[in-house]
């Protein structure tokens, strides 16, 4: 099979023939027809996650949507034709989804495609659709709520936007001025006050909610930063490792969020986005070969979900 390979990390990543793999005893073998570019990948290329000894040659790759082509023994859930998506959960990285076959547990991180969703969005939903979802529930925005996304031209700021909109909140959202913004307006109309986080954004977001923010999601930027703005009483949840020790005596509750791809979550955002609730934010598609460029330009900022097909 064909495979986004690194032989070194940090690397850069090429096109390479490997074998193809074979499922162990409940494991799905899935033919990949879509992918997508996480932040995860991103720093694996880079060599920002440490992890002893690597198997080399090492595939890239997290979020997969394609068809079940063979089952190991004692699968039950799935079978061979069915089209499924998810993450890729392996304990150990590098057996990842930008190749032509990925191996996965059928007991956690993978479900059905429904109805009404694309492989193509469905292979951009699972990691960051997820993270989203668990941010979102870990903050539980209503009617009346102020929310503060950092980071909402990212895919997972795109993601919650959309489900935090959908929750009644109001939402002040960190965009630079130009295609960023360009792109929040996209996806929320003239329903997000967009603030712009290279300026003085404490002074930007307190004009609007003079008291504080009811919540802050943080995606991107400096989590004390954001932790001036919530108000006492109010809720944080940060993907990037911020949590209840570095906002200790704030007077607000903060959960470090860790994406958990449970079969539930990713049927709650598969019908979500088969109901047109939320949109899955892909702003350019790759080629496998292309990945590598990909790579550069979601290093250099690229808006919303960088997707890979494979023919």
């Amino acid at each position: 099979m064909r495979a986004l390979t690194m032989y070194e990390i940090p690397g850069t990543p090429v096109v390479a023939e490997l074998p193809d793999p074979s499922p162990a005893a409940g494991e799905l073998l899935v033919r990949v027809a879509a992918a997508s570019l996480n932040g995860y990948d991103a720093a694996l290329a880079g060599g920002m996650i440490p992890h002893p000894d690597p198997d080399f040659p090492f595939v890239l790759g997290k979020d997969f949507a394609g068809t079940v082509v063979a089952v190991g023994e004692r699968v039950g859930r799935f079978s061979v034709g069915e089209a499924v998506f998810g993450v890729v959960t392996g304990a150990y990285p590098g057996t990842g989804s930008l190749a032509e076959y990925v191996t996965v547990a059928e007991a956690f991180g993978v479900s059905r495609i429904p109805a009404g969703v694309t492989p193509t969005d469905a292979g951009a939903l699972g990691l960051a659709g997820t993270a989203a979802l668990d941010a979102i529930e870990a903050i539980g925005p209503a009617p009346g709520d102020v929310v503060l996304i950092s980071g909402a031209t990212g895919g997972v700021g795109a993601f919650a936007l959309q489900y935090a909109l959908d929750a009644g909140a109001e939402v002040i959202a960190t965009a630079r001025p130009g295609p960023p913004a360009d792109f929040v307006r996209g996806l929320s109309g003239d329903r997000v006050r967009i603030v712009d986080h290279a300026g003085d954004l404490l002074a930007q977001v307190r004009a609007i909610a003079p008291q504080g923010v009811s919540a802050a999601l943080h995606f991107a930027g400096n989590g004390m930063e954001l932790a001036e703005l919530v108000m006492a009483g109010g809720r944080m949840a940060s993907t990037l490792g911020f949590g209840p020790e570095q906002a200790a005596g704030r007077g607000f509750g903060v959960t470090a969020v860790t994406a958990s791809p449970g079969i539930a979550t990713l049927n709650r955002l598969a019908a979500d986005v088969a109901s047109g609730l939320i949109r899955v934010p892909i702003t350019h598609t790759y080629s496998l070969a292309e990945v590598p460029q990909a790579l550069t330009d979601f290093n250099h900022g690229a808006l919303g979900k960088l997707a890979v097909a494979l023919p």
